[in-house]
């Protein structure tokens, strides 16, 4: 018989990064156990975001073969973000692919010629990462 304290431990990862969106609207709806699997339902705003948790699955575990999942994409691929005080594009890229350094990408896809020069308060879309 599955645990599902150990498998939610397991997979606290994948819950944390969900719940870390929240503000952008990713919410779990349910964490519990179909048979010998966790089984997470829940939803994220864009596929920017549903890559980063399959990103997370994978690193806890490749074959992820204790997991059934129901995470639905509620919007479209890019991800809107709003600068913050404290932000630079490399943290914005660690927050939204994992890795700092994709904050060429973020500043490509919205026509920013200097990834140094950003603003508190400026729109921008994060793109799905190539």
């Amino acid at each position: 018989m599955a645990d599902l304290d150990a498998l939610k431990q397991k997979y606290a990862p994948v819950i944390e990064t969900i719940e870390s969106f929240s503000e952008y609207g990713a919410k779990l709806d349910s964490v519990d156990l179909d048979g010998e699997k966790l089984h997470l339902k829940g939803e994220v705003p864009s596929t920017v975001i549903a890559n980063r948790v399959w990103d997370v699955i994978k690193e806890v575990d490749p074959t992820y073969s204790d997991l059934e999942h129901e995470i639905a994409t509620t919007g479209g691929e890019t991800q809107p973000y709003t600068i913050k005080a404290g932000d630079n594009l490399s943290k914005v890229s660690k927050l939204f692919y994992g890795h700092a350094n994709k904050y060429q990408e973020i500043a490509s896809a919205n026509g920013i010629d200097n990834p140094d020069h950003i603003q508190v308060g400026q729109e921008i879309n994060i793109p799905v990462q190539s």
